[in-house]
């Protein structure tokens, strides 16, 4: 990959890099692993680069294999029962989550989906509403995820390159926790916030927040997405000071250019 933080948004996961370069840490970006050996006390990573297909190692006390996640589904007894599972294993079921038994379910890393302890934990407590007679649903649009880095990065909705890509009007407010009372006084200024809301509608489209406790932060616009609000409903609403969600807050603002504290 050419950038860090999967997909999350461009801009952002450009902000964390430097902010984590900035703190000691060294990236190899645009690169493949070719293989990983025991050197003395040491651990070796050969790697080679994609620009230009060169061949590199670097020495590491550690090795952390962190390429991707896939279902536990191969000792569950799936083939013993016919439930079907796709190519890279993921159970297969309708919008209750049944599988080809409608008294048998699937939930969380079984299914396709983000791999996140609270999807799971949603849709668990869908299907106990469905098995109890009423009408579970779980809303994707909304699941939140968050690199726990610091500062933090977090997100809901959708990126700048999702909206791009799928010919979506959107307006775009920032605000940098540099400008931000409660960051300053707590000396965590690194970062900032950004809020995309539809052009015409101004429908909240997408919040990504790189920041302290962006975790937390990211909370009132996962309700705000939830109930169909808008980046006016955000900025209008109370925000006490000072307080790291004032940001939040600023950020909504600037969707219409009204940005205060700046």
């Amino acid at each position: 990959a050419n950038k860090i933080c999967g997909p999350m948004d461009g801009t952002l996961s450009d902000r964390l890099l430097k902010i984590l370069q900035k703190q000691g840490m060294k990236f190899v970006l645009g690169a493949k692993t070719t293989g990983a050996r025991v050197a003395s006390n040491t651990t070796v990573v050969d790697f080679e680069l994609l620009k230009d297909n060169s061949k590199q190692s670097i020495e590491c006390d550690v090795v952390l294999v962190a390429v991707g996640r896939k279902p536990y589904s191969d000792k569950l007894g799936l083939d013993a029962l016919g439930i079907e599972k796709d190519e890279r294993g993921f159970v297969q079921v309708n919008k209750h989550y049944q599988t080809k038994y409608p008294n048998i379910y699937a939930i969380g890393d079984l299914i396709p989906g983000p791999m996140l302890a609270h999807k799971a934990e949603e849709e668990g407590v869908a299907v106990a509403e469905i098995i109890a007679g009423h009408a579970g649903h779980v809303n994707y649009e909304t699941v939140p995820g968050v690199i726990y880095t610091w500062p933090e990065f977090a997100a809901v909705g959708h990126t700048e390159e999702d909206l791009k890509k799928n010919n979506v009007e959107y307006n775009v407010g920032t605000f940098p926790f540099s400008a931000n009372g409660r960051a300053r006084a707590a000396a965590s200024t690194d970062g900032m916030v950004k809020v995309l809301a539809h052009k015409k509608t101004d429908k909240l489209l997408g919040v990504h927040i790189v920041g302290p406790r962006a975790s937390d932060l990211i909370m009132e616009a996962v309700v705000c997405m939830e109930f169909g609000g808008s980046s006016e409903d955000l900025a209008r609403s109370f925000h006490a000071h000072p307080t790291f969600a004032e940001a939040v807050r600023e950020a909504a603002l600037g969707c219409e250019g009204r940005t205060r504290q700046m």
